[in-house]
């Protein structure tokens, strides 16, 4: 969803939204044709809180580099503590399974 979410600022900035909108809604639809299975077989053995926070944790480990090395955004250490919250709400979501 990186991707379909923040690729069109770069590449369609000088198109109208609609044209970036459709163009993104075909990226996301590829995306999504993805995801929803993967979901689906996730949530046979996790809960929804669980699949919620993998995802979170996948989409900041994906946008990070997305944004530094494809937008040419400045790396901040804002993504760190953002990476460390999500390192606790990983251990709260999971620590059932830790016990």
């Amino acid at each position: 969803m990186t991707f379909a979410w923040y690729a069109h600022l770069k590449e369609l900035n000088n198109k109208p939204w609609l044209i970036a909108a459709i163009i993104s809604w075909g990226i996301a639809l590829l995306e999504y044709l993805f995801q929803v299975p993967a979901n689906r077989i996730g949530f046979t053995v996790l809960s929804v809180g669980q699949l919620k926070i993998m995802q979170e944790v996948i989409t900041l480990t994906i946008f990070v580099p997305f944004s530094v090395m494809y937008l040419k955004e400045p790396l901040k250490l804002d993504y760190l503590w953002a990476g460390i919250c999500l390192v606790g709400a990983v251990y709260f979501m999971f620590r059932s399974r830790f016990a």
